[in-house]
């Protein structure tokens, strides 16, 4: 799989829309994948404070050390993830980012990036659960770069 834009854009995903600029009505209700997307090839500005949300009473910062060793150069996915409402999670991974206590724990990296406002995000719907082609992406971006994407902390 090719994890660039185009890439992407020939699996069938859709969107590349900035997290503002996202029309619920262009969202499937359904379930699918989405990926996050750093257009910019410039190393990314990380953010001392993560201003999402606190869930649970959590904080979301994560240390400095730990966000550059998560980032994989030279790609521009930030974030694969599943849902099975894709219209509802987004929802809520944009409110967490814009600091409401939502639950959206595994991508919370995506939102200490400067400029996090610009990432783009884009969706592919499935006619069934979203698992096993979430985990056939993650598994092809592990073979390729040797580690998960920036903000996945786990497969």
């Amino acid at each position: 799989m090719d994890f660039t834009r185009e890439g992407l854009a020939t699996e069938g995903f859709v969107g590349f829309v900035t997290w503002n600029d996202l029309s619920w009505d262009e969202v499937p209700a359904g379930p699918g994948v989405y990926v996050v997307v750093k257009e910019s090839p410039d190393p990314p500005e990380i953010l001392s404070r993560n201003p999402a949300g606190w869930f649970k009473e959590r904080d979301p910062t994560v240390g400095r050390a730990t966000l550059e060793a998560a980032w994989v150069e030279g790609c521009s996915v930030v974030y694969i993830g599943k849902a099975a409402r894709l219209r509802t999670r987004l929802r809520q991974n944009r409110d967490h980012g814009q600091g409401k206590p939502v639950g959206h724990w595994g991508g919370r990296y995506i939102w200490q990036l400067g400029g996090s406002g610009d990432l783009r995000v884009a969706w592919k719907a499935t006619d069934e659960d979203p698992r096993p082609p979430e985990q056939e992406m993650l598994a092809a971006f592990l073979e390729h770069y040797g580690q998960l994407p920036f903000a996945n902390l786990r497969r």
